[in-house]
């Protein structure tokens, strides 16, 4: 049942996807005042077909109604149906229910707060049949609203700008037409560059771990491995494949779920859970149902959880995987490149990702193998456990980061991951044996002796380390750490120290004020475009951006813009526009389509100058050592001072 339930849920898709749809409709609104207006929603049905117009509760049938996402816009009262709906008996469902035939027609009474915006997108959601196939349908339109204001800036292209030309060539290179082959290796070279990034190293314990019960033979440790590897590879590959189906697909879909709030708490939780399970406080298991039939060896299982863990990777690694994957999303999304261009990046970079990992995946069946004597591969899962912890707090900073929940501030944030090294080196130095059970601690044999004191010592040395990021000073910095903890400006403190060390007090989130202060100054303009939970940003900003020859280049010669494109709060219904295709509703979701539009990115961080006239300097960057990095903001600097200076000898002659 499970299954026919599963293909006819696929058959639904697709039938949605590519058929026709069942009938036509338009919506026109009529102003009432004070905010008020009536929607008027009609429609044509196809020949042979109906829409259910009733509640369902028993066949999970709803009637067409619907919708928006504006919380500024409510419905005043219950929708008004002119055309009646008939009895008609259904062959699918087996009984008499009620829908339309022919036509239909309802309105909708809607209240708008604040400044009423131009237009909105409305959706429409009904489930149609025609006795032999059912279809859900969810179509979406524009409707207009008489005196509603125009979102200003809602043209996001910059029609100065051009990619090709820019004033200097420093910067990254033009993009040219490769063969599949280039661009795969590309990819693969991107893959492994990608591997050096630091939101990837966290993911080695967890791999280890988590394969640490899965394996107790060398064969099912190498089929496993494989499995995972595959696994991984396949994610990359497949996310190619909706580019290859539709069209006008967001290049931000991946950073966009790896920054979404829920997702991250999601994985904070799991992470949680899966360190209790390793402290040994309890087991997680699949449900016996699944168990039974994946058989004696839970085969099905096995490699369902194999593929979900692969998952978890990709979408962990989103958030820093490099430029090169950001530029083939969004090469293919422009018509840059074409879609088996992507899916040979995609390959390249996939299999880069997934040949160590793999071999990470293999290595926990090699400590299976080992004595189990003086309780070795317990500490190892207790070690994990500590580490899991401390990584389910970043996934629960990231969510907080983006949401503004204030929740985990820097020294909040600081303080728990110093809990959690100074408990690591109190359990490796033995202190709970006797207070905590569960976390007695069974000593190494002679060969081993000077392993548990080792690291029980650098856990203590880490702590020390980070005590400085509890205070309000200079060294309050942790440039070892860039880009793990919040920011220094999501701090408790109010920041009177630590704003000389950043840029809090010098740069501008408002492109047009930015674009404002150029003119007035005369200065060039530098977008940093980034992002809440973006690590390499934090990196930049707290290892490269402090020096003080870049510090001082930055603040006496530019103006700086910082646009985030992963801040998801809502822009006022008088703000949110339709660009392409794509809801701008909140402000990242602006500066990511600004960012694609305009510089052909994706990922972040990326940095652009931009002269007062809104030409381009030089090629963009992403995230640049401190001496290159310079150099690029010099030439930039140099290529604006050529421009202008050739504008003065113009007008002079």
């Amino acid at each position: 049942m499970k299954r026919i339930v599963l293909i006819s849920l696929c058959c639904a898709f697709f039938t949605q996807t590519f058929a026709e749809s069942p009938f036509q409709w338009e919506v026109v609104s009529k102003k009432l005042g004070g905010g008020k207006y009536i929607l008027q929603i009609s429609g044509t049905i196809r020949d042979g077909w109906h829409i259910y117009s009733m509640h369902d509760k028993v066949n999970g049938l709803e009637p067409i109604t619907v919708n928006w996402d504006n919380e500024s816009i409510t419905k005043e009262g219950n929708e008004i149906h002119e055309v009646l709906a008939l009895s008609i008996k259904d062959k699918i469902f087996g009984k008499t229910l009620k829908a339309y035939s022919k036509l239909f027609s309802f309105s909708q009474a809607i209240t708008i707060s604040g400044t009423v915006p131009a237009s909105f997108r409305i959706k429409l959601n009904a489930f149609a049949s025609s006795n032999d196939e059912f279809l859900p349908i969810e179509e979406i339109k524009e409707v207009k609203l008489e005196g509603g204001v125009y979102a200003a800036n809602n043209n996001l292209k910059l029609a100065s700008v051009d990619m090709r030309l820019p004033a200097a060539s420093c910067g990254d290179a033009v993009i040219v037409k490769s063969s599949l082959l280039a661009i795969f290796l590309k990819g693969f070279i991107g893959g492994m560059i990608a591997l050096l990034m630091p939101c990837l190293f966290p993911m080695i314990p967890v791999t280890v771990s988590f394969f640490t019960n899965k394996t107790d033979s060398r064969r099912k440790a190498i089929r496993y491995g494989m499995v995972y590897g595959l696994s991984i590879l396949s994610i990359y590959l497949l996310a190619s494949a909706p580019f290859h189906l539709l069209s006008g697909v967001d290049s931000q879909i991946f950073n966009t779920i790896a920054t979404n709030a829920w997702v991250n708490v999601a994985f904070f939780v799991a992470f949680i859970l899966f360190a209790l399970s390793l402290f040994g406080l309890f087991e997680l298991k699949l449900p016996a149902s699944l168990s039974n039939r994946a058989g004696a060896n839970s085969n099905i299982s096995s490699m369902a959880g194999i593929f979900f863990m692969a998952l978890t990777l990709a979408i962990v690694s989103f958030s820093c995987t490099g430029p090169i994957l950001g530029t083939l999303l969004v090469g293919s999304l422009s018509g840059q490149g074409n879609p088996w261009e992507l899916t040979a990046g995609m390959a390249g970079f996939g299999l880069a990702l997934a040949l160590p990992f793999a071999l990470f995946a293999m290595f926990p069946s090699w400590l299976g193998r080992l004595p189990k004597s003086g309780g070795w591969l317990g500490r190892v899962k207790k070690v994990l456990a500590f580490a899991e912890l401390a990584l389910a707090f970043k996934f629960l900073s990231n969510a907080d980061l983006v949401e503004h929940w204030g929740l985990l501030r820097r020294e909040v944030f600081i303080a728990i991951w110093l809990s959690i090294a100074v408990a690591l080196g109190l359990y490796l130095v033995g202190l709970f044996d006797k207070t905590v059970p569960v976390m007695k601690l069974v000593h190494p044999k002679n060969k081993f002796r000077f392993v548990r004191p080792g690291l029980a010592t650098a856990c203590f040395l880490f702590a020390a380390y980070l005590i400085p990021g509890l205070t309000n000073t200079k060294y309050a910095n942790l440039k070892l750490l860039s880009g793990f903890p919040p920011p220094l400006t999501y701090s408790v403190f109010d920041n009177t120290n630590v704003k000389d060390k950043t840029f809090e007090s010098h740069v501008v989130n408002d492109y047009d004020k930015a674009l404002r202060l150029s003119k007035q100054t005369g200065k060039p303009l530098l977008i940093d475009f980034t992002g809440w939970a973006c690590v390499n940003c934090r990196k930049m900003e707290e290892q490269v951006w402090t020096q003080s020859s870049i510090e001082e280049l930055i603040k006496e010669k530019f103006i700086l813009v910082s646009l985030y494109v992963d801040d998801r709060e809502k822009l006022p219904a008088q703000k949110q526009f339709s660009y392409q295709d794509k809801d701008i509703k909140t402000i990242g979701d602006k500066w990511a389509a600004f960012q694609a539009v305009n510089f052909g990115g994706a990922s972040q961080p990326m940095y652009v100058v931009l002269s007062p006239d809104e030409q381009l300097m030089n090629l963009p960057v992403g995230y640049t050592p401190p001496v290159a990095y310079q150099q690029w903001l010099e030439c930039g600097l140099n290529a604006w001072q050529e421009k202008k200076t050739i504008a003065q000898l113009n007008t002079i002659h």
